[in-house]
């Protein structure tokens, strides 16, 4: 996860909208015919909603914490301030696994309001706990709430919990860590589970002196107990949301560096791991500085940590001032980790970062609009990397963000970016595709649309405006339309909850006529046609066209907020580019000779276009013959120019397609189809023959290598394979260390025999590198050897020692990938599934990962049967997933992908190969 909250000053009207409807805000906390049965003695639960009442609403939190990492347990204290805004007897909060052994109610002057022991009751469905105080408590006054619990340390990745790390010599070490976003907060304390409930905190944790403890804020004193034990009591947090609640006792080493401004910032990770935290360090204080710049607002924080956890589901977690990230994402060995994977480590720490602000500084009133914090996020990623890291050239991954963002969106399974969640569940849900990826695509075509200036000024009067609040996409709305555009105010609310109240993406046919270009909008999807009478029901965006022709250099741009429109472009005009460098978030059809004329400007001269425009050209043309409205013989005939082309992105793209085409074939063992094969490294020999086996060149040309390379070997290449033999034998004899870039492929293929296998996982045991580690893994799942594939995986469910449980739903999903393991990896889903959903939680990504990465390998209608009798068989859990549906929906498309261009693709081949 990589998400961030901050404080927010809760007005008392504000929080009272925190219930599922505008009434229940306002409903007496009493008894009602509705409540759960559920009670002591003449007690009974008094809360029936999923989401806690408004008007009890926390100030300070005063926590104290001993973790004791031997007997894997803590206990704890906590003392809430409360401002009631209502009459009451009650006090209802989240808590969820804890053991509230002692519970009292004080007075602002922190006297007792009862001499009794205070009923506790909870109700475990909703993850709540309510006080009974006997005395009332009374609307307008302060009260406190303290409590005394304990807790075993999670054996997952939420709440409070253990995690372990093994050193060279073979000791395993504890520590324990948090993550609480959405909803865990509860797991590690009691507390108001909510992103508006903003309050202080005040933590103190007790530890051993072979340990340090971390929190959000620094330490302002450390004292020495009777017993021999440290505590560590930190300064008060600024207000912020439960979920950014974080603490850590580990015996990390650290490295630390000062921004221009005076924020510390370290690197945390396992002591024999702090050399590869250099690299993070320079990025974070670099990073932190941009976007101080950026916003024009200070880092409000005296310090900023970034700790790399040993067992870690998400990619990171923004809590303020102590970021956790799974090691992958932070630590960086320049003999281990590929270009791609520096690119991956500073954009992750860019995304955790930008969180401070987006999320932080300023938080969604609600997990509905978790966009505001991942979206902004992810495309700030991009904004900060190209501004500070030019040369890692990310620019060219945002068109892969956005395809990734359409592949799910035009899916009849898709969501609005703003969509109704409230279990916990549903909330898990939210952090997807649509909330990240198309949340962010969204944001690069607002930012084209208005100029950089315009969004800039806009996004640093929204934090402003709402600094240490809560907000809705309406106040972002607000923020940003507040200028005059072409001498006339738009209406950008309008225009914005198209794209983010709406599902779907839009598909605009461009049809020439004379000195005009027609256009018509509608929802593309690639699992209907408009004659279907699935075709779903009218959908009307206002799209920011923008086009490019041949006789000008200028950008031309035109609002489209009909169903059908047209523009004059002249009939001197030979072609027509529409949807500049991809920055709006639509698919374009070129009907009539539209496609041919294109086709034919590629072969003359392709540099005509920029190469992001003939990226996008690639990308739709095959996403048009998925959905049958584009024949498959245009799009390869598109993608013939690729011989002359120089540019990584177009060049992976068309070989990204002819990839997934032979795979496809593959998993399916059509014998005819080997042609597939053939033509890819007939059509590509030169460019596979350029690649050098080693790390040197810039990132394009590095990323080129590693993709281009571990194709080649897969399709049997007999050079490719040939020189990834010897590298292995050379790699088994001399322990010498391999090329980053190329280092999985040749595992790959050394993976392929017994012997390598079994030494690939004798090195994977041993190595301290998770790096390293995942491109051994990836090796090894890429066996032939069904026994060695069900080993890996039956082995990490149960065990989940050699192959860490972190690590468990990447493997799934890697074994799924191989031929030879896309049924066995289902069927250990089927068979393990509730072990699964223990280890994870139902609706966390980890899952979905799981269910995505194995279905999505199916392309037959007896496929499609077996996936819905097993969701149908666990219809309770099913029915609470939205993935399940895109589970279909995915396996939908493949069979009609086959049904439709099978034999179009098997023709064009020939023709090619006589």
């Amino acid at each position: 996860m990589v998400r961030f909250l901050v404080l927010a000053l809760l007005s008392l009207a504000g929080v009272t909208q925190t219930s599922a409807s505008p009434t229940q805000a306002s409903e007496p906390l009493n008894p009602t015919e509705e409540q759960p049965p559920l009670g002591t003695g003449s007690l009974s639960f008094p809360w029936s909603h999923l989401r806690l009442p408004g008007y009890i609403v926390p100030l300070h939190y005063h926590l104290l914490l001993h973790p004791n990492l031997t007997m894997l347990s803590y206990s704890g204290t906590v003392r809430i301030e409360l401002q009631v805004q209502n009459n009451t007897n009650w006090v209802v909060l989240h808590s969820k696994g804890l053991r509230i052994t002692t519970a009292t109610m004080l007075d602002q002057n922190l006297a007792h309001l009862s001499d009794k022991v205070l009923p506790v009751l909870h109700n475990p469905t909703h993850e709540q706990t309510a006080i009974f105080s006997p005395r009332v408590l009374s609307g307008g006054q302060k009260y406190f709430l303290f409590l005394e619990f304990g807790a075993e340390l999670g054996e997952g990745f939420y709440g409070f919990y253990r995690s372990t790390y093994r050193t060279s010599s073979g000791e395993t070490r504890n520590l324990a860590s948090t993550h609480f976003e959405p909803t865990s907060a509860r797991m590690a304390f009691p507390c108001f589970d909510e992103p508006s409930f903003k309050a202080n905190y005040s933590i103190s944790i007790r530890r051993s002196r072979a340990h340090t403890a971390l929190s959000n804020m620094p330490i302002e004193q450390t004292v020495v107990l009777d017993d021999g034990l440290m505590e560590d009591r930190f300064a008060v947090s600024v207000r912020m949301s439960s979920y950014l609640v974080a603490f850590i006792v580990c015996d990390f080493k650290s490295v630390s560096a000062t921004t221009a401004s005076g924020v510390k910032v370290s690197v945390y990770a396992a002591p024999e791991k702090w050399q590869h935290t250099h690299y993070a360090l320079k990025a974070a204080v670099k990073l932190l500085e941009f976007y101080e710049k950026y916003f024009n607002i200070k880092y409000p924080l005296p310090k900023q940590d970034l700790v790399a956890i040993p067992d870690f589901q998400a990619g990171a977690m923004e809590n303020w001032g102590l970021i956790t990230f799974r090691e992958t994402s932070l630590l960086f060995d320049p003999a281990t980790s590929s270009g791609s994977d520096r690119v991956w480590v500073t954009m992750v720490i860019a995304h955790e970062l930008a969180h401070q602000w987006f999320g932080n500084l300023v938080t969604m009133q609600w997990w509905n609009d978790i966009w505001l914090n991942e979206g902004f996020a992810r495309y700030m990623e991009y904004i900060s990397v190209n501004a500070t890291y030019p040369k890692l050239r990310v620019e060219d991954y945002l068109v892969d963000t956005c395809f990734a963002a359409i592949g799910r969106d035009s899916l009849n399974s898709s969501h609005p970016i703003s969509s109704a969640a409230e279990s916990p569940t549903q909330i898990e849900e939210m952090f997807d595709t649509v909330s990240y990826d198309k949340g962010a695509c969204v944001l690069h075509m607002l930012r084209h649309y208005l100029t950089d200036q315009v969004f800039q000024s806009g996004i640093v009067r929204y934090l402003r405006r709402y600094s240490y609040s809560n907000a809705h996409n309406q106040d972002l709305w607000d923020s940003l339309a507040n200028y005059l555009y072409a001498g006339e105010h738009l209406d950008l609310t309008s225009m914005m909850n198209t794209w983010t109240l709406q599902t779907g993406v839009p598909l605009v046919t461009v049809t020439r006529q004379g000195s005009h270009l027609l256009l018509k909008q509608e929802r593309f999807l690639r699992t209907a046609h408009p004659s279907d009478p699935t075709w779903p029901s009218l959908f009307l965006w206002h799209i920011p066209l923008t086009y490019r022709t041949d006789t000008s250099t200028s950008i031309h741009r035109h609002l489209m907020t009909t169903l059908t429109d047209s523009m004059e472009v002249g009939e001197e005009v030979g072609w027509v580019k529409v949807n500049v460098d991809m920055a709006g978030y639509y698919l374009v059809h070129y009907d009539g000779s539209g496609w041919d004329d294109l086709i034919q400007l590629l072969k003359d001269n392709h540099t005509a276009l920029t190469f992001m425009d003939r990226t996008h050209l690639i990308h739709n043309a095959f996403q048009l013959t998925t959905a049958g409205r584009l024949s498959l013989d245009k799009a390869l005939d598109l993608i013939g120019y690729l011989r002359s082309e120089s540019h990584t992105v177009p060049l992976l793209e068309g070989l990204g397609y002819l990839e997934a085409f032979y795979r496809i074939v593959e998993r399916r063992d059509i014998p005819d189809m080997s042609s597939v094969c053939t033509y890819i490294l007939w059509y590509f020999r030169d460019v596979i023959d350029r690649q050098t086996w080693s790390d040197k060149g810039s990132v394009s040309e590095r990323r080129l290598r590693s993709e281009l390379l571990s194709l080649a070997c897969h399709l049997g290449d007999l050079p490719c394979l040939k020189q990834a033999q010897r590298s292995f034998t050379h790699w088994l004899d001399s322990n010498s260390t391999l090329p980053a870039d190329v280092a999985e492929t040749v595992y790959s293929v050394g993976a392929q025999e017994d012997t390598g296998w079994a030494s690939l996982l004798q090195t994977y045991t041993h190595s301290l590198s998770e790096t390293h580690k995942r491109k051994i893994l990836s090796a090894l799942a890429s066996s032939r050897d069904t026994n060695k594939l069900t080993r890996c995986v039956q082995s990490s469910i149960l065990e989940g020692e050699v192959i860490r449980t972190q690590d468990l739903d990447s493997l799934i999903a890697m074994v799924a990938r191989n031929p030879r393991g896309r049924h066995l990896a289902w069927s250990y889903v089927q068979k393990y599934w509730s072990t699964l959903v223990d280890k994870f939680q139902l609706g966390s990504f980890s899952i979905r990962n799981i269910i995505i990465g194995t279905t999505a390998q199916f392309s037959s209608t007896e496929e499609l049967t077996e996936v819905r009798v097993f969701f149908e068989s666990i219809h309770e859990q099913a029915s609470q997933l939205r993935v399940t549906e895109v589970a279909m929906d995915n396996i939908q498309k493949n069979i009609l992908w086959l049904q439709r261009n099978l034999g179009t693709l098997r023709s064009w081949l020939d023709q090619q190969i006589d």
